[in-house]
This record gives C-alpha cells, structure tokens and sequence, in this order.
C-alpha cells in the first residue's frame, strides 16, 4: 500500500512504514511542508496514495466535496505515541481496513477501535 505521511506526524512513521515493506513517504519529502490541506490531498490522488494524519481537517475536505478519493487513515487519537508503537499500530491493523482503503475510505483510529466510513461521505 502506498502512503503519504502529513506533517502533523513525524517523518519517522514513513521510514518505519517502509521498513514494513510499504511505500510510504512524509510530506516533506515531497517538499510541500505548509501546503494547504486541498493540496495534500492533489498530491495523494496524483500518487494514488492514502493519506496519514492527524488532521480531522480532511475529513471535512472529503464531506464538503464528497469526493471518493484520496482515502485517510486519521491517528488524532494516537498522535501521542512514539512513530515506532503508531507505525506499528497501522501496520497490524491494514489487513482490516486495506479493502476499504482501495475504494476509498476514511479510517478513523480510536484508542480502541478503528471506524471505517466509505467515501463519498454524506
């Protein structure tokens, strides 16, 4: 799976993605650190990429223009662990979101659980 870190997160959780066997690079190597949100998600179309983030701003993103792609993986409620222990959290839980992913998706992980809506959201 293909992955574009957003900047909220550290550009470790791409290296550490990678590692996993994914394709996963960080905005900033991208060099569009600071680029507005609608840009982020050009970016990810563009590459055909899902987007990490912190951000709840993309889920808004996607509502507003009721678009069914790019998906977003958001970790706001994890974005206090260490890039090893999220990276590692994302991995482990691919295989039950992977699918919806592929046809676009927001991923919300909670402390607990993963909620999955399919795009376009209503």
């Amino acid at each position: 799976m293909k992955f574009l870190i957003d900047e909220n997160l550290s550009w470790r959780v791409a290296e550490l993605l990678t590692k996993a066997g994914h394709d996963a690079v960080h905005i900033r190597d991208l060099g569009a650190i600071g680029a507005p949100d609608t840009d982020v998600m050009a970016l990810a179309i563009r590459d055909d990429r899902v987007i990490i983030s912190a951000d709840t701003d993309f889920g808004a993103l996607l509502a507003h223009t009721r678009a069914t792609k790019p998906s977003v993986i958001l970790v706001r409620a994890l974005v206090d662990r260490r890039p090893p222990e999220l990276a590692g959290i994302i991995a482990a839980n691919l295989d039950t979101i992977h699918e919806h992913l592929d046809t676009g998706a927001l991923a919300a992980f909670t402390q607990d659980d993963i909620r999955v809506r399919q795009l376009p959201l209503r």
